[in-house]
This record gives structure tokens, C-alpha cells and sequence, in this order.
């Protein structure tokens, strides 16, 4: 059995780059993949508009399609009252339109929430895993089949790119990532940097992979506007390929 996916990541719709959107979705059109993954910050401000055009064109991708939320995806501070109330009302109508989760024999995604709508520092930008998000992801693993495992969170659980200067801080991400280790998941795939990396770690005595996605919005950083192209058999392992769009 071979699974090939492709893994985006910060499409940001309020910045977006219409050129890097088009050319991703013919990509996809032309490889089929067994699923798409978006791992946060559909938008810019999370408004209604946004979430709008943003599933717009989730809809017209040609695959299945998982996405999680990022920390761009709640209500700003303008909306404080919205946030704090119903942070993820706007994401979850878009979720429930655009979601289609792939049901392919061998692979395992298994959701892990970081976006907190507030939190005790200042800057509520940054992650954190739940006890409850935490406690999902471990039942959801536990009856998990044989094949490809993976995590799916927006914020990387450790500073594993350079430019995070140890800016990620993501909250209870060690003991998360130790969890995941000892549960049998190969990858960890996550945004918010906007710089793809792939690094491989130790947690729970266990070999983890460490996968971000760069952006294709108008917001880049180091890496130019691009996604992840993973592939994986049982022979040959996980692959990771970075694909730039031009």
C-alpha cells in the first residue's frame, strides 16, 4: 500500500496569494492525492469573509480534505467578547462546510488542538494543548489501526525551526509530544512558522518526526511559497518532499 498526501499549511485568506492558491489546487487536480491536510491559519482575522472565500476553495480542491484550526482562525482582540465566548463559532461553521475527512485503509490523523482564546501571558498567539485535547488525542490513538500514524496541530510542540528562537513556548507540548511518541505516531505535522522544516526527535525513548509546512500567503518568511508532499509505503517509510509553487 502507498499513500501520497499533501500537507499546507497558513493560506492566511485576507492575504492570500492568488497565484500560489491556483497553482496548488491544479497540483492537486493533476496528482490526486489520498487527502489534503491544512494544519491552521485559514485566515487572516478570522471574519466571516474570510472563512467564506477560504471555503470556497477547500470545496473546489480535488481530494479529501483535514484541516485544524490556528491561531489566526478566532476572533482578534477587537472581538474580545466573541472570543471569549465563542472563539471557534466562525471556524466551525467553515469546518463543517469544507471538512472532508479522508477514509483511507492505513492512515491515521489524529487531531491536536494548540490555538488557546486566552491564556495566562500576554501573548495568546502562542500554543498550548489541553488536558481535554490531550486526553482526545490519546483515546483516538488507542484504537488506532496499524499503518501511518499522524498528529495534526497548528503550533510545532518544540522550537523545531530556527526561526522560532524559542518563540513556539507551545504549552504542555513536551508531555504531548512524549505521548504521541509512545503511542506509535511517525509525524507531527504542524504551521504557524511559516518555514517548512522536518526534523526527527526522541520522546518516550522513541524516534518522532518533527514535519512544518511553509505558507502559500503573501506573509512569507525564509522559504519560498510552498507545501509538503509526503509519501509513504511500508517499504520505503515517510517521504517528504518540499514542493515550491511558483
Amino acid at each position: 500500500m502507498a499513500l501520497t498526501l499533501f500537507h499546507v499549511s497558513d493560506v492566511h485568506f485576507g492575504a492570500e496569494d492568488r497565484t500560489a492558491l491556483a497553482a496548488f489546487a491544479a497540483r492537486v487536480a493533476d496528482e490526486r492525492p489520498d487527502a489534503v491536510i491544512c494544519t491552521g491559519d485559514i485566515t487572516m482575522r478570522g471574519t466571516v469573509r474570510e472563512f467564506n472565500a477560504a471555503a470556497a476553495w477547500f470545496a473546489g480542491l480535488a481530494a479529501p480534505v483535514a484541516i485544524e484550526p490556528g491561531n489566526h482562525d478566532v476572533p482578534y482582540y477587537w472581538e474580545l467578547p466573541l472570543r471569549l465566548a465563542r472563539p471557534f463559532a466562525r471556524y466551525d461553521a467553515f469546518h463543517v462546510k469544507t471538512s472532508r475527512p479522508p477514509q483511507v485503509p492505513g492512515l491515521t490523523l489524529v487531531s491536536l488542538p494548540t490555538v488557546a482564546a486566552a491564556q495566562w501571558r500576554l501573548n495568546w498567539s502562542k500554543g498550548r494543548v489541553s488536558p481535554r485535547g490531550f486526553a482526545a488525542a490519546r483515546a483516538a490513538l488507542d484504537v488506532a489501526p496499524a499503518g501511518l500514524r499522524l498528529a495534526l496541530t497548528h503550533h510545532p510542540l518544540l522550537d523545531a525551526h530556527p526561526r522560532q528562537h524559542g518563540g513556539g513556548s507551545t504549552r504542555g507540548g513536551r508531555e504531548a509530544l512524549a505521548m504521541l511518541a509512545g503511542a506509535g505516531v511517525d509525524a507531527v505535522l504542524s504551521g504557524h512558522v511559516h518555514d517548512a522544516f522536518d526534523r526527527t526527535v526522541e520522546a518516550a525513548g522513541r524516534p518522532i518526526r518533527l514535519i512544518g509546512a511553509g505558507t502559500i500567503s503573501e506573509r512569507l518568511r525564509s522559504t519560498p511559497a510552498g507545501f509538503n508532499r509526503l509519501t509513504w509505503s511500508e517499504e520505503t517509510g515517510l517521504q517528504v518532499d518540499l514542493i515550491e509553487l511558483k
